[in-house]
């Protein structure tokens, strides 16, 4: 099983780069690509719906398509090592589940982390960067922020490997990079 971490901010290129890998993996291990996509459709909201129907005009006709606002560690629990899922995107999953407590919120990310872990197909995973900013002035900003760091950082953690995709080029982080948790950890 590879999972792989994909991040950077809006725009960058991320969901390009995770199809292209999906597209390489699949390949390479004769799997079939699921892409979960975790976006709630809105007509009232026509910029929304036109980022949508971009992420579906450009992904392959071959390609299954669930969307899951919310189950993905059901469809990650479900699959097999004849799957590539590629899940589009961490963020949205989160702001789904943006109302909840912070015990509930830890319960489902749970969930996540241990289908993901557990999981025997390849599986991709975009995230946005949202924390190189100013500190959000309001609680759901911060809730927003500091919940998708933790997640993200989480999700590294188990990472075969991370790439921070910017102005359009992907950077392997988890090959350049030490983790954070070798230095901090006490002998």
């Amino acid at each position: 099983m590879t999972v792989i971490l994909i991040t950077g901010p809006s725009r960058s290129g991320k969901s390009e780069w995770a199809e292209g890998l999906a597209t390489q993996l699949a390949a390479q291990h004769g799997q079939q690509v699921i892409y979960v996509a975790t976006a709630q459709t809105n007509p009232q909201d026509a910029d929304w719906q036109a980022r949508i129907d971009q992420h579906r005009q450009r992904r392959p006709k071959a390609w299954q398509c669930r969307e899951v606002p919310r189950a993905i560690a059901p469809i990650l629990n479900q699959s097999n090592q004849e799957h590539c899922l590629l899940i589009d995107s961490l963020g949205t999953w989160l702001a789904n589940f943006i109302e909840q407590d912070t015990e509930q919120w830890q319960h489902e990310q749970q969930r996540l982390l241990e289908a993901l872990h557990n999981t025997p197909a390849n599986v991709i995973l975009v995230a946005e960067e949202t924390g190189w900013g100013v500190v959000p002035a309001y609680e759901l900003g911060r809730r927003f922020r500091d919940r998708l760091g933790a997640l993200s950082r989480a999700v590294g953690e188990i990472a075969t490997d991370v790439y921070l995709v910017t102005s359009g080029y992907a950077i392997p982080i988890s090959a350049l990079g030490q983790p954070v948790n070798t230095v901090t950890k006490q002998p």
